[in-house]
């Protein structure tokens, strides 16, 4: 079945279709994972987006129930060089096209992901549509901005709260559209989680008496989520507070600072960030197509405690007044090395540290 990929600069990939039939656009992203394009597929922060992939031959180990990071993925399509058509291992469940079928979601192969990338490194993210007839209106639409476009984190985002029960420390989750292995490794370290609504307020979350709060991964321009600031610079003066990704981005704005669209973004699980305080580089995990502007944070109370080395964008912050940091990249890994994973043990040691001052003031 012949199907092309079409930028919205007018450039068309030839190549053949598997997975959902249907057309389908959004933005175009690459990931350079060589491994874990199914926690990519099921990763909320993918929600509207395209995802293309690098590594020439993905779906060779197939997909199973364990390893999804979202019960319903929200990609709008997938790009690889090559599908394996009979994957090999055993803990395989079903083929990459068979998941990509059952959730409509359609696939492109046979595509040079390698020269599609270099475009979009020179050109910069665009929007993209998956197609079976290449028409000059795919090219016009691609090229007018949409006026209706739904709020992704709305989408990716739980609508009611829900628990995870356990016998330490109390934290409240915001779910900006999680990924499951944020509350996998919260609950390794005994925490008892409620994770609530990306619209929740203050009162609702100080209501459950939090030893402290974490802000999730999510999709999007941190822009398009002007409610969550208010419910941020109250909690923060209040319980230690720690964001990941999307959360990092909005714990800046919350505090002052700007964020901006980057080129084409860090996804991947390459990405060297060093620790400004002790030199200690990790190799991280990162899905993001927004970052924190370094120039806006002088006129804050934030300070930057992490940065990536091959660009230079800042990928740490943490508040000088109050008890609350973040971090862009994924922590968690899932998929990616898990160098980093040792941020939620300063989050935990945070918490207790904080109620233990707090009972002897008291």
């Amino acid at each position: 079945m012949r199907r092309y990929l079409v930028l919205a600069d007018g450039t068309v990939y030839a190549g053949t279709g598997f997975g959902a039939s249907a057309a389908t656009s959004g933005e175009l992203v690459f990931n350079t994972g060589m491994s874990g394009y199914q926690e990519s597929i099921t990763d909320q922060s993918y929600n509207g987006e395209l995802l293309m992939f690098t590594y020439p031959l993905i779906g060779n180990y197939g997909v199973n129930r364990d390893d999804h990071e979202s019960i319903k993925p929200t990609c709008r399509g997938v790009i690889v060089h090559e599908v394996a058509r009979r994957p090999s291992n055993w803990r395989a469940q079903e083929t990459l096209a068979d998941y990509l079928t059952a959730n409509q979601i359609p696939g492109i192969t046979d595509i040079d992901t390698r020269a599609v990338t270099k475009h979009i490194r020179t050109q910069g993210a665009m929007r993209a549509a998956i197609v079976d007839t290449v028409t000059d209106k795919v090219v016009h639409d691609l090229q007018t901005p949409a006026t209706d476009a739904p709020l992704e984190v709305a989408e990716s985002s739980t609508a009611n709260a829900y628990p995870n029960p356990a016998t330490g420390l109390n934290v409240v989750v915001v779910d900006f559209g999680l990924k499951h292995s944020i509350l996998r490794e919260l609950a390794k370290r005994h925490c008892n989680l409620t994770v609530l609504p990306y619209n929740t307020t203050a009162g609702e979350i100080m209501a459950l008496n939090p030893d402290g709060v974490m802000l999730t991964n999510g999709p999007g321009d941190p822009k398009d989520v002007p409610s969550a600031l208010p419910m941020i610079r109250a909690v923060e003066q209040q319980v230690p507070l720690f964001g990941i990704c999307l959360g990092h981005q909005l714990f800046a704005l919350a505090n002052g600072a700007d964020t901006f669209k980057m080129k084409f973004g860090h996804r991947g699980f390459n990405h060297p960030v060093r620790d400004l305080q002790t030199g200690r580089i990790d190799f991280t995990s990162q899905n993001h197509g927004y970052a924190v502007a370094r120039d806006s944070l002088a006129a804050t109370a934030l300070e930057v405690t992490h940065e990536e080395i091959n660009d230079d964008t800042v990928e740490g912050l943490r508040h000088t007044q109050y008890p609350a940091f973040s971090v862009q990249y994924h922590p968690d890994a899932a998929p990616g090395p898990h160098d980093a994973v040792h941020i939620f043990d300063e989050f935990i040691d945070l918490m207790t540290t904080t109620k233990a001052q707090r009972k002897e003031r008291n």
